[in-house]
């Protein structure tokens, strides 16, 4: 089974556009295919970009959206975290990074530009940092 982890701008996709380019990952993720990663962190920071006016999403809507992915996902604790060797610029996005460098071998599953600049740097750790939505479907 697969370690993936998504940023939130995939969750968005996943959870609140249900882009039809997601629908494969997010029915491997409702059928256990996949070991999603997330930690208080990256739950704290998708509960606040869902409830954000730009989305327009009721307050039972946000709630339902976070619990299937809180649901779905394994909460790994941020003190368990390992700090990533790799830094970004957005120091918001360093957390993925360390959530992907201690779960390695691992995929990354990211739309940020500042993530994805890392890829070739995280490749030689077993961190595979991709925009590619289908980077996971060898093995399913």
């Amino acid at each position: 089974m697969k370690t993936v982890i998504f940023d939130t701008n995939v969750l968005l996709d996943l959870f609140v556009f249900n882009d039809f380019r997601v629908i494969h990952l997010k029915q491997a993720l409702l059928d256990q295919k996949i070991d999603a990663l997330a930690n208080p962190t990256t739950l704290e920071e998708f509960a606040d970009v869902i409830a954000r006016p730009l989305f327009a999403l009721e307050p039972d809507t946000q709630k339902t959206i976070f619990q299937q992915w809180k649901s779905h996902a394994r909460i790994l604790e941020d003190h368990s975290l390992l700090k990533a060797p790799w830094e970004c610029r957005d120091s918001d996005d360093q957390i993925f990074l360390d959530l992907a460098f201690t779960a390695k071998p691992c995929i990354l599953i990211s739309k940020d530009n500042e993530v994805l600049k890392l890829a070739s740097k995280a490749a030689p750790a077993g961190v595979l940092i991709t925009a590619d939505y289908n980077a996971i479907d060898s093995d399913l």
